[in-house]
């Protein structure tokens, strides 16, 4: 193995290590940054749950090396708030239109929506199913997370 350092941006704070040139990304946000909403789930980019934006687009971190992350800007589930400190809107909506149940899948979820978000702020129903395609969740039937999208993205949530 081999060691190398690596500085990454995650949520606004720069934190640089000397890690294992084979150390994946959502190792590297967990144990070495410490944030842990980041969830392992399958290790194979089959579940999502480890989704988090580099450079502003939705990656899943089980697959990518933090080394190929070096000098980038990674947001994960705990930096995405407000300005001014407050719930980010698509926190907020899944609280409000019940789009988590054992929350497992949550974090890789809102994650993925907030890149369709920036892509596409006005997303038909169709697009947000298009947009977390490859984040599973077994609790939910995914409805109640469409609706959550949707809501996040200002829209009027059909009923």
């Amino acid at each position: 193995m081999t060691a190398l350092r690596v500085t990454i941006d995650i949520n606004g704070q720069t934190i640089s290590e000397e890690v294992e040139d084979r150390t994946l990304l959502v190792h590297f946000v967990r144990d070495v940054a410490g944030l842990t909403a980041t969830n392992i789930g399958c290790d194979t980019t089959s579940c999502g749950a480890c989704t988090v934006l580099v450079d502003g687009e939705s990656v899943k971190s089980c697959t990518m090396l933090a080394a190929q992350a070096d000098g980038r800007q990674v947001t994960t589930l705990e930096g995405l708030s407000d300005q001014d400190g407050q719930e980010h809107p698509l926190r907020a909506a899944f609280k409000r239109r019940h789009g988590l149940q054992c929350g497992f899948c949550t974090p890789g979820m809102i994650m993925a929506a907030a890149s369709l978000l920036r892509e596409n702020p006005k997303p038909t129903r169709e697009q947000v199913r298009e947009g977390i395609e490859g984040n599973f969740c077994r609790c939910t039937g995914y409805q109640n997370i469409v609706d959550a999208v949707i809501d996040a993205s200002g829209q009027e949530v059909d009923q």
